[in-house]
This record gives structure tokens, C-alpha cells and sequence, in this order.
């Protein structure tokens, strides 16, 4: 089998970073796997170099031996082992010791030598190795309402429909992954996990930290200073709140429990945290003012 160079199948040079490595693999992975080129044996043997290459390169210790020994890296310290007693033996034979089994061993046979040890020069035998077939990654754009509560959607993925359950309380950014639901394995390998990144938009008027809530709620100045109730929105209804006398600007209270739900714990919610924006009134009638006017006379 004639010799593949690595880097050269992953378009990248030997000074080539692990990043650079991970970018090159993925980039050829897509374009020349199975699923995308059926049918195409050209493609086929393509993955399987590209599959081969990153096996390789991306592991530091794989790769430090193939820079040293190319195609015969896998048998690296065999061939190192084999080149000592070479070297060894033709001491021996120059001595005039002799050596049982390297008589008449000269530099110009030493091919000869390691092809009876390794066969051929070293042959790549991974032919069959099985390859993990390719992440698929999707995006998928909901509203927060839509993820306060568990649900079920029906994804279709490459031509194949997918039953998802969305547990509530998923985040913007977050990545889950379904297993066996990427592409299929090369040579009987593993099938590849499916990756969905969640971009949840806020359609509401409640701010979203993690599983707390945060809502700005204005509040008359009659009520601010007087005290009283009001009815206040939470994200699943209407609760009734009892505001102090003389409540100030930018009070906060918290309701303990009116958050949004957590992640994969049924039934525990954060918090809500309402915020009093205490309005003044636009225009005072002349009454409300001579009001106003007997009161800071008595402050």
C-alpha cells in the first residue's frame, strides 16, 4: 500500500496546532461523508483517510511517533528495537565475533532485513478499521414561553423524523445531545450523536437570569405612599400583592417560587423579583395641588 501522508490528506503542514487539526478534520468530514456522497467510492476512501489522518494527528503521542517514523509509526518502537540489535550484530560481525542468524549482514541488506520483520516495509493493516460516523448539529429557535413547560416536537434531520421531549426550563445556548441519531459508522462503527443548540427568543416582558424572573411593575404615587393592593402579573397568571405605606422608588420584593422552572427538576422553580416604579402624576388639579401644598406645610 503506498504511503498516505497525513497532513496532506487534512490539508494542513506539520506545524499545524490541535485546533488547527480539529478544524481541518471537521471541515473534510462534512463534505466527503457517506451520507452526503451515496454511492460514490471515490468519497468513501476519502473519509476513511480523513478518519485515518485525525485518529492519528489529533493524538499527541500517535502523532509524535508518525512524525518520527511516517508510515511505519505503528511499529516505532518495534523498528527502534530491531534497528539496535542491527546495529549490534554488525559490531559483532566486524569484530570477528559472529552472530548465529546475521552473518554476512551488510548495510545494503538491511530492507531486506526489516521487510522479513514487518512484511513489505511496514503495510498499513487498517484497512477495516471502523470509523464513528458524523455528529449532525441543528438549531432550534423557540420563544421562552414555549420552554416553561416540558414539550414534545417531531425534528426532521437529513430526511428522518425525530421525537424530541424538551424538558422546561431550557436555556438560550444550551446544547443537548440524542445519541445514534448522526450519521452512520463506517466499516460497522458507531452511529454519531445528533447536537441541537437551543436559541430561545424573549417574547414576554419578564427578564430571565438562569431560573429567576425579573419584572419592572409601575405604581401610582397614591398607592406608593397610601399603601394598598394590586394585582401583578406572574409568568403562569395573576397574583394579588399588598403594598406597604410610603413604599419607595425601586423597591424590590421577591415572590419565592414564581420563577421559571429548573432544568430536569421537576417541580422547583426560582424566583420573581418585582421592582416598584413609582409614576408621578403628569398634572395636578388645583384641589390635588393646595393638597399637596398643606402637606409639606406639615412636613
Amino acid at each position: 500500500m503506498a504511503f498516505i501522508d497525513y497532513y496532506k490528506v487534512l490539508g494542513i503542514d506539520k506545524s499545524a496546532s490541535s485546533t488547527d487539526i480539529k478544524k481541518a478534520y471537521r471541515k473534510l468530514a462534512r463534505k466527503y461523508h457517506p451520507d452526503l456522497n451515496p454511492n460514490d467510492k471515490e468519497a468513501e476512501l476519502k473519509f476513511k483517510q480523513i478518519n485515518e489522518a485525525n485518529e492519528v494527528l489529533s493524538n499527541a503521542e500517535n502523532r509524535k511517533k508518525y512524525d518520527s517514523y511516517g508510515e511505519n509509526w505503528k511499529d516505532g518502537e518495534a523498528y527502534e528495537k530491531t534497528r539496535q540489535q542491527q546495529r549490534k550484530s554488525q559490531q559483532q560481525y566486524q569484530g570477528g565475533q559472529g552472530f548465529d542468524g546475521f552473518e554476512g549482514f551488510g548495510s545494503g541488506d538491511s530492507s531486506d532485513f526489516f521487510e522479513s520483520m514487518f512484511g513489505g516495509g511496514f503495510s498499513n493493516r487498517g484497512g477495516n478499521t471502523k470509523f464513528r460516523g458524523q455528529d449532525f448539529n441543528a438549531t432550534l429557535q423557540l420563544n421562552l414561553s414555549d420552554v416553561f413547560t416540558t414539550q414534545k416536537q417531531v425534528l426532521t434531520v437529513n430526511g428522518k423524523n425525530i421525537r424530541l421531549t424538551i424538558p422546561a426550563g431550557v436555556t438560550n445556548g444550551q446544547i443537548i445531545k440524542i445519541r445514534g441519531k448522526g450519521g452512520q459508522g463506517v466499516n460497522g462503527g458507531p452511529t454519531g450523536d445528533l447536537l441541537i443548540e437551543f436559541n430561545i427568543l424573549n417574547n414576554t416582558t419578564f427578564k430571565r437570569d438562569a431560573q429567576n424572573l425579573y419584572k419592572t411593575v409601575d405604581l401610582d404615587l397614591y398607592k406608593a405612599v397610601l399603601g394598598g393592593d394590586i394585582m401583578v402579573d406572574t409568568f403562569d397568571g395573576k397574583v394579588k400583592l399588598n403594598v406597604k405605606p410610603s413604599t419607595q422608588n425601586q423597591t424590590q420584593i421577591k415572590l419565592k417560587g414564581k420563577g421559571f422552572p429548573v432544568y430536569k427538576k421537576e417541580g422547583v422553580f426560582g424566583d420573581l423579583y418585582i421592582t416598584y416604579n413609582v409614576k408621578l402624576p403628569n398634572k395636578l388639579s388645583d384641589k390635588e395641588k393646595e393638597l399637596f401644598e398643606e402637606l409639606a406645610k406639615l412636613q
